[in-house]
């Protein structure tokens, strides 16, 4: 199955930021839990709420896998790589060093502090849904565009991360303007 691959519009308030300037201003908690960026939260909150009217229960796999500090994504970084040679493993290059996933555990990007090639956790972007496939991955793949979301890579089903930037979705809109 093929998921939707969109680029990465960044809202005014978070251009040219690097991780290690995300600052608490720019982050909120969602329902559910967990931190996003201010727009990512309206988005996902929206599509939390329009998923719950379907049947649909969207939550993150764990508190962790909404906003990430750079030291949080470093920690789990650590905790799955290792800079020895896995047969048959996947890499990664941090700090100029190779390093190689170890065996039993998913892939997570490295600690980069760049905007352009770290994880979009680190931004307040991504999320990780649990649970994404069956009924909830056929949800998201109809509807996530709608709230300003895209998937990033084909190898991971339940990672989305927001792309609308400033260009706020009227179904967020709708969501935000409603009385609570």
């Amino acid at each position: 199955m093929s998921y939707p691959v969109v680029a990465v519009k960044f809202c005014t308030h978070l251009k040219g930021k690097k991780p290690s300037e995300i600052t608490p201003d720019i982050l909120r908690k969602c329902s559910g839990g967990g931190k996003m960026e201010l727009c990512a939260a309206d988005a996902w909150d929206a599509m939390v709420a329009a998923a719950a009217i379907d049947g649909v229960v969207l939550k993150p796999t764990s508190l962790g896998d909404q906003f990430r500090s750079i030291d949080q994504q470093k920690a789990g970084f650590l905790q799955r790589y290792q800079k020895e040679p896995v047969t048959n493993s996947s890499s990664r290059t941090w700090n100029r060093q190779k390093w190689w996933l170890k065996k039993g555990f998913a892939p997570l990007a490295a600690p980069n502090d760049d905007p352009k090639n770290c994880s979009r956790h680190m931004l307040g972007l991504a999320v990780d849904v649990a649970n994404a496939n069956g009924k909830i991955l056929k949800w998201l793949l109809d509807n996530e565009d709608k709230f300003g979301f895209s998937h990033e890579v084909q190898s991971e089903p339940w990672h989305i991360r927001y792309v609308a930037g400033d260009t706020i979705p009227q179904l967020v809109k709708d969501f935000v303007e409603q009385p609570k």
